[in-house]
């Protein structure tokens, strides 16, 4: 399971960082010195609260609070400029759903990602879903999405398209992540 904690505590963070609004996704900047509550600890990223409001930041800037980074472990990037699917998948294993402590592929919320030459840049496509249609976490996961497949050698651009056809269920789960959650 994904590591998941709740300890609740004040830090001052060490540099600028950038974070996302709860729930609409909003991209923000927490200034160094910024006296921020740490709120949560799931799945390689951070929830605060910062003047009355909850911030997400990035487990790959973890740094900036006190914790430690999240390191995206790719092989060197191809000389011919591609991008390798085994890295795309990597990241994307990396992202977990905001609130169940299960990456996005096990969850079967990714129903597929594409790589495609766009005036000489690689455009990697997401085609994926949220447990909800109503999911008020939608954007942040987007932006989950974004960031973290952005740091793929190769990687230009990233267009994510929330698809709600065919619904979500949890048969699209892994046998893994089904098992890890008691639904066996």
């Amino acid at each position: 399971m994904a590591n998941a904690s709740t300890e609740q505590r004040t830090v001052v963070v060490s540099r600028d960082v950038p974070a996302r609004l709860v729930p609409d996704g909003t991209r923000i900047t927490i200034h160094k010195n910024s006296f921020v509550n740490l709120r949560q600890a799931l799945g390689g990223t951070y929830t605060v609260t910062l003047n009355g409001n909850m911030a997400r930041i990035d487990g790959t800037d973890a740094d900036a609070i006190g914790q430690a980074p999240l390191e995206l472990d790719f092989d060197p990037p191809e000389a011919d400029g591609s991008v390798r699917e085994a890295d795309l998948n990597t990241a994307l294993g990396t992202i977990f759903d905001p609130e169940i402590p299960v990456n996005i592929l096990d969850l079967g919320l990714v129903y597929g990602c594409d790589v495609i030459r766009r005036e000489d840049k690689n455009v990697v496509q997401v085609r994926m879903t949220l447990t909800a249609p109503n999911c008020g976490m939608g954007p942040v996961l987007v932006g989950d999405v974004e960031d973290r497949l952005a740091k793929v050698p190769n990687v230009d651009e990233v267009e994510v398209a929330l698809l709600f056809d065919p619904p979500w269920s949890r048969d699209m789960m892994t046998e893994e992540a089904q098992l890890e959650l008691g639904l066996f």
